[in-house]
């Protein structure tokens, strides 16, 4: 049901205690220095917010544990031990899902043998290709595209400029969001005899061959997306040359990442926008990948390893372990490696000043 409600439905959901006049209904949710209604809701974590709550007109609102409002300035409340897990609760009361009437638009196509479940939504101008499955309650947005002897599950949700490729699978209530790719081929090529990128993984600066005569080679497998995953904007997963490219359960990708052919991720997993993984690469599960992070091909990362922001791996990671850097370190070690860079000027002057000392007592001992 969506909003208004009254507050002591908002507070049951996040299993928090009412203090006030429960029955008071709430009708938005808005940030605390925007509310400017009698009926809106805010929720606050700072405590100078929390301060200045008898200057506003609200007189509902969620705080962190800990904070009290000044008294009389609010006529309900009340307060949650984890703000940001009660925040994404709360967000999911109020939030607005896209405007997707039951049923096909006029402008869809849908190709013969295509099976579409119970209270599907196919937008304006979206496209199912033959012999692919919709599951019940999915939405597939205008302008989207679901290829020939693809599967989507139920209850998903596809923005409008999403591809998913032929054949690949999609689990349960998984979103895919605007211009994402699923299934496009891999960046896989190969020539006759060794190229100049092969042998450049080798210790020399230079190399003696080039690029002649490359084979695109071809990718005949598959892309398969476990249930609560949710994809980016402008992410790109391309299918495996043999097999199938795997995101696990849960795991949630951001905007701008790349996800290369034949990569197995686990469950759980966080990937920051413009990650990029490699071909080959194996994830473990609840792995979490900062902003920018790269990763070469063939490599493993561990159960519960953190990345650190604009990373570039080129060894195998361990479980729980937590990197950063390029190359990547141990976070200890590369903390360590930046305080001595900050110090090279310093030790550059000292040493000039010491250079410049001993000529001088040189210069004396000549005399």
């Amino acid at each position: 049901m969506p909003p208004p409600y009254p507050f002591a439905d908002v507070a049951a959901a996040l299993d928090a205690t009412v203090r006030g006049d429960g029955t008071r209904i709430v009708a938005r949710l808005m940030h605390p220095l925007e509310a400017d209604r009698p009926d809106d809701l805010i929720f606050v974590m700072d405590p100078a917010l929390a301060a200045r709550l008898d200057k506003s007109p609200v007189r509902a609102a969620i705080l962190a544990e800990g904070m009290e409002p000044p008294a009389g300035a609010l006529e309900v409340w009340a307060s949650v031990p984890r703000p940001r897990f009660a925040l994404a609760k709360l967000l999911d009361l109020f939030e607005r899902r896209p405007h997707a009437p039951a049923g096909v638009h006029p402008t869809a196509v849908i190709e013969e043998g295509a099976e579409l479940g119970e209270e599907v939504s196919i937008g304006a101008l979206a496209y199912v290709g033959p012999h692919a499955r919709i599951g019940r309650n999915t939405i597939v947005l205008p302008q989207a595209y679901v290829g020939a002897d693809a599967h989507v599950g139920t209850d998903c949700l596809i923005y409008p400029g999403a591809r998913v490729g032929e054949r690949v699978e999609i689990g349960d209530r998984v979103i895919i969001h605007h211009n994402a790719s699923l299934g496009s081929d891999g960046f896989s090529y190969v020539t006759p005899e060794q190229a100049s990128f092969e042998a450049a993984k080798g210790m020399a600066d230079e190399v003696q061959i080039t690029i002649q005569g490359l084979r695109r080679i071809a990718s005949i497998g598959t892309v398969r997306i476990g249930d609560d995953v949710e994809i980016g904007a402008c992410s790109a997963i391309d299918r495996s040359n043999i097999g199938a490219t795997v995101i696990g359960r849960g795991t949630k990708i951001d905007n701008h990442c790349q996800i290369g052919h034949n990569v197995r991720i686990g469950e759980d997993c966080l990937l920051s926008g413009q990650v990029g993984l490699a071909g080959t690469v194996r994830v473990g599960n609840r792995v979490v990948m900062a902003g920018q992070v790269g990763i070469a091909d063939h490599l493993t990362i561990g159960d519960d390893a953190v990345i650190g922001a604009g990373s570039g791996l080129w060894k195998n990671v361990e479980p729980r372990q937590v990197v950063a850097g390029y190359p990547a370190l141990p976070k200890s070690r590369f903390l360590r490696q930046e305080m001595d860079i900050a110090r090279l000027p310093r030790l550059l002057k000292d040493v000039a000043a010491l250079k410049k000392l001993v000529a001088e007592m040189r210069q004396k001992q000549d005399e």
